[in-house]
């Protein structure tokens, strides 16, 4: 309205026209920015004008060097599932974070994450070898592998089975039900060859989807005499699975000229290096006590984790060692169960 007022004086009045066409221009840019903005519509995005942008690392950049991705190098906490048993081999229960010291290629590690894992669930899988070579103990194993699976299994907590022979199949699916468990191990049938390797492989990249702690029972002679998978390449699936692998070496006549030693040799050292323990049985009685003793372990582990602070080894696995302080009551007769490392590149 003043613009349009200040235009008609500008012929009714001797003024300077210059000067009336200032004023007009001024009133003009008052009368516009005195004037409310439309409203954003309900439910669009608010333009990118409006929302400052996060500053970045370096400070101003122009347009073209925002709008390039970022990328971000994130440091990966390593857990560690530790097992600490006494000179009997009974597990130790009552141990804080401040009895542990950790070190990765040798340099100490500050421990970012502690807890007992009796309350955290369970993924077994239980491995039943079904070879001819086991043939007339296949009805021990199947027995005591269901009893072990009553014991251990609470309703958190899945187990899978799997048969090997020359054949892998996972007669049961990762379940509770113990119906379903019990029903599948009673279906396993006895076939010939032994793929022992290729069945760690499997079971342990299928163990690698699932979160908590993650438990592989190897029932078996120890031979293998089929796999297209070699020992070093179980290793690293189980190791890059975080699996605790026991296993329990059907052995029933003790100076048997049959005994693959290689073979059970291979299975101890694999146990070891992912943290479980093997056990020796000869019939039902020492299967349902190693059984047990597993189920015990499983009972009183710890979780340690920590972020490494240095990478200078050129290898893409890393070593893991988890030491008691000297302050813990009779440490010296206490033995501490982890794996050994870790490989940084991922499982092809």
């Amino acid at each position: 309205m003043l613009a349009i007022l200040a235009v008609i004086r500008l012929y009714q009045y001797p003024m300077p026209r210059l000067a009336l066409c200032f004023l007009a221009l001024v009133s003009a840019v008052a009368f516009a920015q005195d004037s409310p903005s439309p409203q954003q519509p309900a439910g669009r995005p608010i333009p990118n004008r409006q929302v400052p942008r996060p500053p970045s690392a370096g400070g101003a950049k122009n347009n073209a060097q925002t709008d390039q991705p970022t990328f971000k190098v994130s440091v990966k906490l390593v857990n560690v599932y530790t097992t600490v048993v006494d000179e009997h081999g009974a597990p130790i229960a009552n141990l804080k974070q401040a009895d542990f010291n950790v070190t990765e290629d040798g340099n100490p590690e500050k421990i970012a994450l502690f807890q007992k894992e009796s309350e955290l669930p369970l993924s077994i899988v239980i491995g039943i070898d079904a070879s001819g070579s086991t043939k007339k103990d296949l009805k021990l194993e199947t027995d005591s592998a269901k009893r072990f699976a009553h014991d251990i299994l609470r309703p958190i907590d899945v187990l899978s089975v799997y048969s090997f022979s020359e054949d892998i199949n996972e007669v049961v699916p990762f379940t509770a039900d113990l119906k379903r468990i019990d029903h599948g191990i009673g279906e396993i049938v006895p076939g010939s060859a032994t793929a022992l390797y290729d069945t760690i492989y499997l079971a342990s990249k299928n163990l690698m989807k699932r979160d908590g702690r993650k438990v592989m029972v190897l029932i078996t002679d120890g031979g293998d005499t089929y796999s297209k998978i070699d020992y070093q390449a179980a290793v690293r699936a189980a190791t890059q699975s975080e699996v605790l692998l026991y296993s329990i070496i059907m052995v029933p006549v003790e100076q048997s000229a049959g005994r693959d030693t290689g073979g059970e040799h291979a299975l101890i050292q694999l146990s070891r290096d992912t943290g479980g323990k093997h056990y020796y049985a000869k019939d039902l009685s020492q299967l349902d006590v190693a059984f047990k003793q597993i189920s015990d372990e499983l009972r009183t582990q710890y979780l340690i984790g920590y972020y490494p602070s240095r990478r200078l080894a050129s290898s893409d696995f890393r070593t893991i060692e988890v030491k008691l302080a000297p302050t813990v009551p009779n440490v010296n007769a206490l033995q501490v169960r982890h794996r050994v490392g870790y490989y940084t590149s991922p499982l092809e």
